[in-house]
């Protein structure tokens, strides 16, 4: 498997359709400081203030590129603080906030930015990793995993469906790219979409908005995918997608929300780059629609009776198809 190691790579599609920068956001969940150590990691790297806090989250307002917001990741705790814990409780939420950092992960939601601005983010990693963040390999239980939101650069139904087929046909291959950690790779947060769906989009040459909502709501009722499109879908069409979906934690916006990722953020060498750049490869390919028809073709081509795809040889298979295109 090829190695992605540098700078960040840029995707062919680098603007909105009407012209504006595409925006890229980050989400990182890791353990082993407390919220207020994540807050001052972000006031010693990004400059900037807090906006407003609870005993559980923290909106931070940065000099350069906007609102941060740090929170334990933990609902109830959230909850019990929004509603009021400085009228008497403020104390107990306090204490029960730092108990929670023994065994809940702390989440720094990182605003969106250009994608030419993604290396001013690097910095907060460096600090957040000297204060004694840890992430994903901390324990098995962990799965603390990394977050990419990325802007689309339409919103019509081409672009949409060449997004969910490149991804689909790439997951397999993304998984071993990312050497994804054991216990994110058997945990229910970053299910694959199931082979009936990926030959439902390779099948599909030019699906309409209403066909790509039904079979994705079909075979994807839920956010616990690593590429979970609900939050892309709600903001087109969000009646819709709640008659299906009841889950209040989706959250409307126009982008993808890539959760494959491992958050190594304790690894010196680890940086936000090298899940973006295996992205891009997403990216690549989506954007070519000759090497799509023909990937598409090779993994219908590949389907055995009763058995499906062998998941082992189309990872294979990619890893030759995409070095010879130079696609990796």
């Amino acid at each position: 498997m090829k190695q992605f190691e540098g700078s960040f790579r840029m995707p062919p599609q680098v603007a909105t359709g009407d012209g504006r920068p595409r925006r890229v956001g980050f989400e990182l969940e890791f353990s082993g400081i407390f919220l207020d150590d994540a807050v001052a990691a972000l006031e010693k790297s990004m400059g900037g203030h807090v906006a407003s806090r609870t005993a559980a989250e923290v909106r931070f307002q940065s000099e350069r590129l906007g609102m941060f917001h740090v929170e334990l990741d933990w609902s109830f705790l959230k909850i019990k603080a929004a509603q009021g814990g400085d009228a008497g409780g403020g104390e107990w939420l306090e204490l029960l906030s730092h108990a929670a950092a023994l065994f809940v992960p702390v989440e720094v939601v990182c605003p969106p930015v250009p994608l030419a601005d993604m290396a001013m983010l690097e910095p907060l990693l460096d600090v957040l990793r000297e204060a004694g963040a840890v992430g994903t390999e901390e324990s098995l239980l962990a799965a603390y995993g990394l977050h990419i939101n990325v802007e689309m650069p339409r919103l019509d139904a081409p672009t949409l469906h060449a997004y969910l087929k490149a991804f689909s046909l790439l997951q397999w291959w993304l998984v071993e790219a990312h050497d994804v950690d054991i216990a994110r790779r058997v945990s229910p947060y970053v299910d694959l979409y199931p082979e009936a769906y990926m030959r439902l989009l390779c099948a599909d040459p030019e699906p309409t908005m209403d066909r790509i909502f039904e079979d994705y709501l079909e075979h994807n009722p839920s956010r616990n995918r690593a590429l979970d499109m609900l939050p892309l879908l709600a903001h087109i069409d969000e009646e819709r997608v709640r008659r299906t979906v009841s889950d209040t934690k989706v959250r409307a916006r126009p982008a993808l929300h890539y959760r494959l990722p491992d958050c190594l953020i304790d690894r010196p060498e680890w940086s936000l780059s090298d899940a973006w750049n295996i992205w891009c490869v997403v990216e690549r390919l989506a954007g070519s629609a000759d090497d799509l028809r023909a990937l598409s073709d090779a993994f219908l081509a590949a389907e055995r009776p009763i058995l499906g795809v062998s998941r082992g040889d189309w990872v294979e298979f990619v890893d030759r198809w995409l070095a010879d295109r130079a696609l990796a």
